[in-house]
């Protein structure tokens, strides 16, 4: 550990840069202990304000602008791709198009005290078309206020936090295992955090060939694509009816409990085509099947897709 404690005296600035720059591009490193632990030296001196911020403030930014690039490039399925590297992947496209939606660009201000949210929250910007300039400005001051609260932080418990840290020291290896253990620790929860939650919704699924060929043979089944209305507009597959999750309440079939119904989202996982197949199944319908890979697979697969302005609907 006192390995670890010269490292961040001597090279205390591109830690915080590489932790900070890691954190954003999505991996499950948080960044948030270094940057108290850069307060502990601010407040003993060893660093200045202007530079830690400034420093943290560039690598947030560098990587931000990457997935905004990412987003502006391909659009919004480079979220869905995202969030597989990610160890909580399954809710967060969703949770953070809601809240983008809602506030536009200055949901930038608080993402990244979402823990996995920052990254993805870029990659939207991109891919909904917010200028550059009004990115930049909203996802910096994110940037300043959540690494600033940090290091603000660090420096006030600085005499805690360094009293913790010279204990840690005294421990030797002990100290430098208990602190891998902890992340380790934290990796292992998210990722069985993961598996729990994709468990939960584990069902029957039907692939994209399936379903084209009982489209071909006129047998089309009620077909419910359950994206949110503005994922809509990218195309949809031919005689799917729109049902976003927070309307599957008011939802009506009218059909026999038996009869096929196939759901779709452009989710990792199909998350919200499987919560939307949960309340329907909750409610007596049996024949409920998720589409494997969502219109992403079906596009893919080079199978019809329809475009035009369309409108949510709420009533089948």
């Amino acid at each position: 550990m006192n390995v670890v404690f010269e490292l961040m005296q001597q090279y205390g600035l591109l830690i915080v840069f590489a932790s900070v720059f890691l954190e954003q591009m999505g991996l499950p490193l948080p960044a948030y202990p270094t940057l108290l632990l850069a307060g502990v030296f601010i407040g003993n001196g060893q660093y200045t304000w202007g530079a830690m911020l400034l420093i943290a403030v560039l690598a947030a930014l560098i990587a931000d602008s990457l997935w905004y690039r990412a987003g502006r490039k391909y659009g919004k399925r480079v979220m869905g791709k995202l969030c597989k590297i990610s160890l909580s992947p399954d809710t967060c496209v969703r949770q953070t198009e809601a809240l983008y939606l809602k506030f536009g660009p200055p949901a930038l201000l608080v993402c990244k005290f979402i823990p996995g949210f920052a990254s993805i929250s870029s990659a939207l910007a991109g891919s909904s078309g917010t200028r550059y300039c009004v990115f930049v400005l909203m996802d910096g001051l994110g940037a300043l206020v959540w690494a600033g609260s940090a290091l603000w932080l660090g420096n006030l418990f600085s005499a805690t936090i360094d009293e913790l840290m010279l204990t840690l020291v005294e421990m030797g290896k002990w100290g430098t295992l208990l602190v891998l253990l902890l992340l380790a620790s934290f990796i292992a929860y998210k990722w069985w955090d993961r598996q729990r939650f994709i468990k939960s919704l584990h069902m029957a699924r039907i692939s994209v060939d399936a379903l084209n060929e009982m489209i071909q043979q006129g047998a089309t089944p009620v077909i419910l694509d359950t994206r949110a209305v503005h994922l809509v507009q990218d195309g949809w597959i031919p005689g799917a009816q729109f049902v976003p999750l927070e309307a599957v309440d008011q939802l009506v079939l009218d059909i026999d409990e038996d009869a096929p119904v196939v759901l779709y989202c452009s989710c990792p996982n199909e998350v919200t085509a499987a919560k939307v197949a949960k309340k329907l199944m909750q409610r007596g319908y049996r024949n409920i099947r998720p589409l494997t890979g969502g219109i992403d697979a079906w596009r893919d697969a080079g199978f019809e897709i329809h475009t035009a302005v369309v409108e949510k609907v709420s009533d089948v």
